[in-house]
């Protein structure tokens, strides 16, 4: 068994009680909006049971459905805040990135300046994606020679760049991965193999970049993790 199945109750609550604090410090009304969010849920759940069974199951039906939605929002909020939190710091995008998982290849760090500009790799269906955070007026050129040396690697695969941040033209890094994840598919799946053989000659020319993992979680219980950390 795992040491995370075999955690007691109390410090489970006790993680849970940390990430809320957390969390409140980035979402000031977060206490408000988890009772309005248990009291309605709650109220829906009481009205179906009652009407559909008896006013008791209507009850449980009630506090299950106001535990379940509050929980659902404090995850999702819970999740922004540990955005927050990381937002702008070197490796927070290869850290949301990391989430990618089956059919696509992160590569963290392929081109990066003394200034702490960075960009990173993905290769999946929308062919080669560039993403880049930093400077924003550096990134541009940084981008432009990273994206000619892997344009005489990939030969027609389509290359896009992607530049992490708040300014016009960039993404936000809670948008980043849904953003890469619906980009227009361009390369076949028989063909990433080949191409990724290809990059790791390019890899191997490249000095590497000391680029810390980020600690950007998928879900409430790696937020409240990230944030027990903290």
């Amino acid at each position: 068994m795992s040491t995370a199945a075999n955690e007691p109750p109390k410090g489970r609550l006790r993680q849970l009680a940390q990430a809320y604090r957390v969390t409140k410090q980035y979402d000031r009304y977060i206490g408000l909006v988890l009772l309005g969010t248990f009291v309605l849920a709650g109220a829906v759940g009481f009205v179906l049971g009652w009407l559909l069974f008896h006013w008791i199951f209507g009850i449980v039906l009630g506090l299950m459905l106001g535990l379940l939605g509050a929980l659902i929002v404090f995850g999702r909020r819970a999740e922004k805040a540990a955005y927050r939190q990381v937002e702008g710091q070197v490796g927070a995008a290869a850290g949301a990135l990391n989430i990618l998982k089956r059919g696509w290849s992160v590569k963290p760090a392929v081109g990066f300046t003394k200034s702490q500009d960075v960009v990173h790799r993905v290769v999946g269906k929308p062919g080669i994606v560039l993403v880049a955070e930093g400077n924003p007026a550096r990134l541009r050129n940084l981008l432009a020679v990273e994206k000619k040396k892997h344009a005489r690697i990939a030969g027609s695969v389509t290359i896009t760049e992607v530049q992490v941040g708040s300014g016009d033209g960039q993404v936000p890094l809670p948008k980043l991965v849904k953003h890469v994840r619906k980009l227009p598919k361009a390369l076949p799946p028989a063909e990433m193999t080949p191409l990724l053989n290809k990059l790791k000659a390019l890899d191997a020319m490249r000095p590497q970049a000391p680029v810390p993992k980020g600690p950007v979680p998928t879900s409430a219980r790696g937020a409240r993790k990230m944030m027990q950390g903290r």
